[in-house]
């Protein structure tokens, strides 16, 4: 199978729509650059706008590795690049002692090889890969602390990580670097200039519809536009936590799991735990507050 080469903005676009994901011309037009140019891309905005699917989707349209780092509070270097297999080393040392006539500096080399060795994403990223440099993803870099900021800054201007016990290992084409954030936090400038920056924002009503049937086929015209048009309108409300594109796929799905063919307060009452993930927002839609928003859904639609 051919795959898609990347040469210009329209095919960036063409193939992300090739794996489902629906894009603007902007963000478009920064994914061609980055992976032009070779520079890691940072995209930034709230949760549920797509910016962990990007990665997929280039992934997969280029038939590349997906490596994804999945960022947490407390996250060192050591955990990021790799880590000795103290159990297997531990049961070599004991074998050893058992045998005599063990060569111990040998062994001593033994130990610390690539036999013990347990990689960690960073490392796999920069070790050759069978259909060329991965996709490395770098997901809610903002969870993490500015040592470890630090420390990608040097690992990505250079593309190479440092084992103590087996020196500087270099990347022989650089990974395609896709870092986001949903800025809980505000990231370092001096990572951020190392990247080229977009801020994804949730998609207009056009867009999200256009993404919804991308994602969920299935679902009839009629629902599809409720069910964005009532997503949509939530949105505007004082909620803790709004609902992002996922929730708009995952309600979609539940919906037509149930066969619903029409919102209704009472559909929307039993399913609301699908867009929403605090109860403190699930309180405010009462029975009367999901029916004003359904009435106000309806109404931007026959005017749309």
């Amino acid at each position: 199978m051919t795959r898609p080469t990347l040469d210009s903005i329209d095919a960036v676009q063409t193939a992300l729509s090739g794996q489902n994901y629906v894009c603007g011309r902007p963000l478009a037009t920064v994914t061609f650059l980055a992976l032009t140019l070779g520079r890691p891309l940072f995209l930034e905005g709230e949760p549920g706008t797509g910016k962990t699917e990007i990665a997929k989707a280039i992934a997969a349209a280029l038939g590349r590795r997906l490596i994804r780092l999945q960022c947490y509070e407390g996250l060192d270097a050591a955990s990021a690049v790799y880590e000795w297999n103290f159990a297997a080393q531990m049961v070599a040392i004991r074998a050893a002692e058992a045998t005599e006539g063990t060569d111990r500096e040998a062994l001593r080399s033994d130990l610390f090889g690539p036999d013990y060795l347990i990689e960690r994403p960073l490392l796999q990223a920069m070790r050759p890969q069978h259909g060329g440099a991965p996709v490395l993803l770098i997901d809610e870099i903002d969870r993490t602390d500015e040592p470890f900021e630090a420390f990608l800054l040097e690992a990505l201007s250079d593309y190479q990580v440092t084992i103590p016990e087996l020196g500087t290992i270099k990347a022989p084409e650089p990974p395609i670097v896709i870092l986001t954030s949903n800025r809980t936090r505000e990231v370092h400038d001096a990572l951020k200039r190392r990247c080229l920056y977009h801020w994804v924002d949730y998609p207009d009503f056009a867009r999200e519809l256009e993404i919804l049937q991308a994602r969920a086929p299935e679902a009839a015209q009629t629902l599809s536009r409720e069910i964005v048009a009532f997503v949509q309108r939530l949105r505007t409300e004082d909620l803790f936590k709004k609902p992002g594109v996922a929730e708009t796929i995952d309600w979609a799905k539940c919906l037509l799991a149930l066969d619903v063919l029409t919102l209704s307060p009472e559909v929307i009452a039993d399913t609301i735990g699908a867009i929403l993930k605090y109860q403190d927002d699930i309180a405010r839609l009462n029975g009367s507050e999901v029916r004003r928003l359904l009435d106000e859904t309806r109404k931007a639609l026959d005017t749309a």
